[in-house]
């Protein structure tokens, strides 16, 4: 993205979208006090971010066990009461589906590529799902302190091992085939993106004609083979996202306020929930609402507005398809692509 010597005036800034996580797929209840394992409590816990300033979901279930469910037809039930209790917010289905192990000692692991592409076939349908490009290590308790996990299930050894093991599979046999099937139902994929070198690779597909679309999108950084916290780090991919595109920044434990702070002076938009972070500060619990109300509070302290659910959907740009590469290139504001025989820098042709 390009700075202007404007650019960091909250009045010239895109209103604030707080997407909020507040399923915690890793977690078992007791880990923290605002888990849902109830479909009541599922959708409560929604009403409660809305209510608090968030206008996005992100959306995992429980079964009455504790464990994440893997049954569509949980999903849907679970979004048919969510278009009547938030109707405003934009869902968005975690395209893991859940990677909490079964049993202590099983393997913490994505689902396999058939059933993660039966998100698309979820009736009523989200608004979005999110998609990983590129199969990586995702070991989420690399950047944990032991004070971060003390007394939950992750610190169990068994449990600790499962997730330290944890690989996201998503090679192009997955993610191509899956955005096709996105496409089809008209269900807007979220990127989550680990690295530059994932970002380059979705680069490539919209310069291929591969996919056509907005391009909305999270900056991972929860470390263990995803990107780090490194703040030069945050601050390349920000640099290096379109200028059309949404970016995201989500983080782990109690680097989420700091980071996403980063991300609200620059422009970006935040993501806060148990998914993501337990604490406060050290020693000092925080609730998924409470997380969103912070991200209020700073994004007030700055002077940046904070969007309304339509609001979101409008910067979203959810329900929007370009028609071709040349039409996507142009609304994220890059480069065309290099026609048969030019040389130089592809700039934009506006003679005509």
């Amino acid at each position: 993205m390009h700075f202007l010597d404007d650019s960091l005036y909250p009045e010239n800034q895109e209103k604030l979208v707080i997407q909020a996580a507040p399923y915690g797929p890793e977690w078992l209840p007791g880990d923290a006090d605002d888990l849902p394992v109830t479909m009541d409590e599922h959708v409560q816990a929604a009403v409660d971010c809305y209510d608090a300033g968030a206008t996005v979901l992100h959306i995992h279930v429980r079964e009455l066990d504790g464990h994440g469910s893997k049954r569509m037809s949980m999903f849907n039930e679970l979004m048919a009461r969510l278009r009547e209790a938030v109707p405003d917010m934009v869902l968005q289905i975690g395209g893991s589906i859940s990677f909490a192990p079964e049993d202590e000692g099983a393997d913490a692991k994505w689902l396999s590529y058939d059933t993660r592409h039966m998100l698309a076939e979820i009736a009523p349908r989200p608004d979005q799902v999110t998609i990983a490009i590129g199969t990586s290590q995702m070991n989420i308790v690399e950047l944990f302190d032991d004070e971060d996990i003390e007394g939950t299930s992750i610190a169990k050894p068994a449990m600790h091992q499962a997730y330290r093991d944890m690989v996201v599979e998503a090679g192009p046999e997955f993610y191509l085939e899956h955005l096709k099937r996105l496409r089809a139902n008209d269900i807007q994929p979220h990127f989550q993106l680990a690295h530059l070198a994932q970002l380059e690779t979705v680069e490539r597909m919209i310069r291929r004609g591969i996919y056509s679309g907005p391009l909305v999108l999270n900056y991972v950084a929860i470390g263990g083979g995803f990107a780090g916290r490194h703040p030069a780090d945050l601050v390349e991919f920000i640099r290096r996202v379109p200028d059309g595109a949404v970016l995201t920044i989500e983080a782990s434990m109690r680097a989420v306020a700091p980071m996403n702070t980063v991300g609200i002076a620059l422009g970006a938009h935040v993501r806060v929930g148990n998914e993501d972070n337990l604490w406060r500060r050290k020693g000092e619990r925080m609730s998924s609402v409470q997380q969103v109300e912070q991200m209020v509070q700073i994004a007030e302290a700055v002077g940046r507005d904070i969007a309304s659910g339509p609001e979101a959907r409008e910067i979203y740009k959810i329900g929007e398809w370009y028609a071709d590469t040349d039409a996507t290139l142009a609304h994220l504001g890059m480069v065309p692509n290099r026609r048969p025989g030019r040389r130089g820098s592809m700039l934009r042709d506006v003679t005509s």
